[in-house]
């Protein structure tokens, strides 16, 4: 029973360590950025925003610039300068930029970050858990062991929620009439526009291979609609 308190402590660190992560991200973001204001984009902002019965949808600009969007976990939705600065040069269009806010949508919408904090949690107590039995039978290694171990389940768990994601923007540009175009296009400029390595092994990696993306929407929107654009 003993081996439950490091445990249990884990936990907690946990808990505290993603609350702590959570607010220094709200503010760090908060302080970099500003409303999008670019017309072209707020258009299609707007399509999206009345596909899903809203009024109006807040979009910030986050002034980094590596290619990204971002859900924070307060539920805003960011586009980093440098994606806005690709958009400026004609190699993204405003579609594009949608299909990226619509995903972020749907972590939003999903609740990954609430699951984040959960899973954030869980697997500090296993690392912990698989540390204390591991060094056991193999000192000194075993604590690495545990902790590639648990690199490599947070990985498979956000890859499962960029799939997620993924499926809530292809229904939701299938509903606003921007269709899933944009999506597969901008995911085949990936590679290019954020120097992703797709050679690294995809179980240490947080997203989903391109192809694999790809393959996952156009089969969502032939399910949905009954054929593939």
């Amino acid at each position: 029973m003993h081996f439950l308190i490091p445990i249990g402590f884990a936990v907690i660190i946990g808990l505290f360590t993603f609350f702590i992560s959570a607010n220094k991200t709200k503010k760090n973001l908060a302080a970099h950025s500003k409303p999008l204001q670019i017309p072209e984009l707020k258009s299609v902002i707007q399509t999206l925003a009345e596909a899903l019965d809203l009024n109006h949808l807040r979009v910030h600009i986050y002034n980094i610039e590596p290619v990204n969007g971002l859900a924070a976990p307060d539920g805003q939705i960011y586009i980093t300068q440098g994606f806005l600065s690709k958009f400026s040069r004609g190699d993204v269009s405003a579609e594009e930029i949608a299909s990226v806010i619509a995903h972020e949508l749907g972590h939003v919408a999903l609740g990954h970050s609430r699951r984040r904090m959960i899973d954030f949690s869980g697997q500090n107590a296993l690392r912990t858990a698989l540390s204390i039995t591991l060094n056991r039978f193999i000192p000194f290694i075993g604590p690495w062991l545990a902790n590639f171990a648990i690199t490599l389940i947070a990985a498979r768990m956000s890859r499962k929620d960029e799939f997620e994601a993924d499926s809530y923007a292809t229904a939701l540009m299938l509903k606003s009439g921007l269709g899933i175009a944009p999506q597969k296009s901008l995911l085949q400029k990936l590679k290019n526009l954020t120097g992703d390595n797709e050679e690294i092994p995809v179980w240490f990696k947080s997203h989903p291979k391109v192809n694999e993306r790809i393959k996952a929407i156009e089969l969502n929107e032939k399910k949905w609609t009954g054929y593939v654009s």
